[in-house]
């Protein structure tokens, strides 16, 4: 097949990531693919491959600007075209119209990889798309039941673990430098700082433990609401024990030095920070939103608490910095044994090329616009 994966920009996030991970799996697997983007750059983009092409010549900063979009995408005559980022999947139907306008057989899948609220433009164009993926159940749901999507043209095929899982063990020299001792408890939490990702909550959280705790709270990750969150340390008095460690490209080597995964998101729609936690090792705590409860065995890998519940995020912090040397050992090996089975690279990649295999078999003669 003719796979081509269209993204917006390659910024540090899942999604984009997920973009060159499954452009990367397909031409592995023999299919001509291509990621192709709207803006050239981004933090990723060194690790997008040769296969790379942007629409624009140069950064202009605007996602949706995509000069030659329909002849870059549909030129080569692909079979398929995955949309990934929030501003492609606003022009999915569009590319779907004109594909069938021209006689070609392609077939252009949109995806849901994000949670609160999008522009109606987004659901007015994924409708006129072949098919719609979602990485959650819960997502798919509400596509059906909020917004009259057909089901029998939604698919859900979770996210897939991007980064491999570590050899059990702690990483006590990272600590040692990053000032946590043997005895502290590390909380970690991985993100582009965005208002929607609320690390706010979580310095308020951590403001509120009990003083004779020895915590940290380490932050990984980058974006417009560090700065603000820097200052909010600052003014709960925990900056002394919070780390703002910025963007990361392989944040592995800080999970393998904390204790528990935190996160308290307001809009997701399946999170890979909690999933990347999990292959680690850590359990996690975790804020409701969308997908989440899927990430978590309920109890066993983690909590899933209400927004806004800190009272609640805090007794179950406690809850996993009590236990013993073998109730976190159960809990580590548990968790990665979820994530393994749950969201493996290869089982998934599968997902998308069955899927597409199925569509291209049952097309038929190419659609009227």
């Amino acid at each position: 097949m003719k796979i081509t994966v269209l993204q917006d920009h390659l910024r540090s996030g899942g999604t984009e990531r997920h973009s060159i991970l499954l452009s990367r799996e397909f031409g592995g697997r023999g299919h001509a693919a291509r990621l192709v983007t709207f803006r050239p750059g981004g933090l990723l983009a060194g690790t997008a491959g040769a296969e790379h092409l942007s629409l624009q010549p140069f950064d202009t900063g605007i996602d949706w600007f995509g000069p030659g979009l329909l002849r870059t995408v549909l030129g080569a005559g692909p079979d398929i075209v995955l949309c990934m980022g929030k501003t492609a999947n606003c022009f999915a139907g569009r590319i779907q119209r004109r594909a069938a306008g021209g006689g070609l057989r392609t077939k252009v899948v949109a995806t849901l990889r994000a949670g609160g609220r999008l522009p109606w433009f987004y659901y007015s164009s994924v409708r006129r798309a072949a098919h719609l993926v979602t990485n959650s159940r819960e997502a798919a749901e509400g596509l059906v039941s909020r917004h009259g999507l057909d089901p029998a043209r939604v698919s859900v095929i979770r996210n897939a673990l991007v980064f491999p899982e570590s050899p059990p063990g702690r990483d006590e020299e990272l600590r040692a430098r990053l000032g946590a001792g043997p005895a502290a408890t590390v909380l970690l939490s991985v993100g582009m700082f965005r208002p929607e990702k609320n690390q706010r909550a979580l310095l308020e959280i951590a403001a509120g433990l009990p003083a004779g705790w020895d915590w940290k709270l380490w932050l990984v990750g980058d974006g417009p609401e560090r700065a603000r969150c820097e200052r909010l340390a600052a003014r709960l008095g925990v900056a002394g024990r919070t780390r703002f460690l910025g963007f990361q490209p392989d944040p592995g080597a800080y999970f393998r030095a904390a204790d528990i995964g935190v996160h308290a998101s307001r809009e997701e729609a399946l999170s890979n920070a909690l999933i990347e936690a999990q292959s680690h090792g850590l359990p996690v705590v975790a804020c409701r939103a969308l997908g989440v409860g899927e990430c978590v065995v309920e109890g066993r890998t983690g909590f899933v608490v209400a927004q806004g519940d800190y009272e609640g995020f805090r007794a179950a912090l406690a809850v996993l910095a009590a236990d013993t040397p073998g109730e976190r050992a159960g809990r580590a090996g548990e968790a990665r044994a979820f994530v393994r089975g749950a969201f493996d690279p290869g089982r998934q990649v599968g997902a998308y090329l069955g899927l597409f295999e199925t569509l291209l078999r049952d097309a038929g003669p190419a659609p009227r616009p």
